[in-house]
């Protein structure tokens, strides 16, 4: 090691030393030695600490989603950018988005530091790479109306800091999810988010309590982003993809749910629609043809309720 690569190691150190996520309990230097039952109830302790560190930022969080759903609603996308657990947690969750909310895939996108191949295997040094970041960002040809999230639980990965700080010079909406206070990615972001949950079981192991943390946040910006852009009818998923066995009989019971309808109407009305909840419904309940419901969906901009009302009128 050079003695510039020494003192820059030196730094990163007395850096890490001051955060919350890496710090060290002395009192768990012997779990090593206890029960494995007294490790397991040691650790689902230590994870219902984390909803109350989230609840301290809802209104962050509220704001931030606010924020999404008024871009999303005018065609933007919302971008997660993160590196190791923190970068496959927003894969995660923008991967789910399609099946669930019958979203393209291109409208919820998540990157990770080092490209696919990260999600299963460690790239040596890519959380380290600020260019990769711009790269990456500049290859999905980013607009104002997007959103990029940036996702660290030190907050001070470089990958996660550079994608936050590249976005905002191009206009587009930005928010930083960290696990420590005062880091330099909420400190880069328009929206910053830091959900401080305290020193973890394994010292610095942050996919524990962080990395539950980020992805109870991650789960409420995209389903309530989704809910606010119309993707849902209540607490239904109106939007889902049925695109197998499991996925068409909820469709159905979906259907069933919203209209209370007979199985075999519920059957015809799924097959006049082309296997699409929303429009099964909207016949049902709108009293409509198949053809009329598509038209009063595209009028409402997809959102059910809105569409409803219309027929009703």
């Amino acid at each position: 090691m050079s003695t510039q690569d020494a003192v820059g190691n030196g730094r990163l150190r007395d850096q890490l030393a001051t955060m919350a996520t890496e710090a060290h309990r002395p009192e768990l230097a012997d779990i090593d030695r206890l029960p494995t039952l007294d490790l397991a109830r040691h650790m689902n302790a230590e994870d219902a600490t984390v909803t109350t560190a989230v609840e301290g930022r809802l209104p962050e969080i509220a704001a931030a989603i606010d924020g999404i759903a008024e871009r999303m609603a005018r065609g933007g996308r919302l971008i997660y950018a993160g590196a190791g657990t923190a970068g496959r947690l927003g894969v995660l969750d923008a991967s789910e988005c399609p099946p669930t909310f019958n979203t393209d895939p291109s409208q919820v996108v998540g990157l990770i530091a080092g490209g696919p191949a990260a999600m299963v295997t460690a790239v040596e040094g890519a959380e380290d790479s600020e260019e990769a970041a711009r790269q990456d960002l500049d290859a999905l040809g980013l607009s104002p109306e997007d959103t990029v999230v940036g996702i660290s639980a030190s907050g001070r990965t470089p990958y996660a800091v550079e994608a936050v700080r590249h976005a905002r010079s191009l206009g587009a909406l930005t928010v930083g999810l960290s696990c420590n206070a005062d880091s330099a990615l909420a400190a880069a972001a328009e929206h910053g988010i830091e959900i401080v949950v305290g020193p973890e079981t394994l010292t610095g192991s942050t996919r524990l309590k962080a990395g539950t943390a980020q992805k109870l946040v991650l789960n409420m910006f995209s389903t309530i982003t989704m809910i606010r852009i119309g993707k849902t009818y209540g607490n239904l998923m109106v939007d889902v993809r049925a695109s197998n066995e499991k996925l068409r009989a909820r469709a159905h019971r979906i259907v069933g749910l919203a209209t209370d309808a007979s199985d075999e109407a519920i059957a015809e009305a799924l097959t006049a629609t082309g296997g699409e909840v929303k429009n099964a419904i909207l016949t049902l309940r709108g009293a409509v043809d198949a053809r009329t419901a598509e038209h009063l969906l595209e009028d409402a901009h997809g959102h059910l309720r809105k569409a409803l009302e219309a027929a009703a009128a």
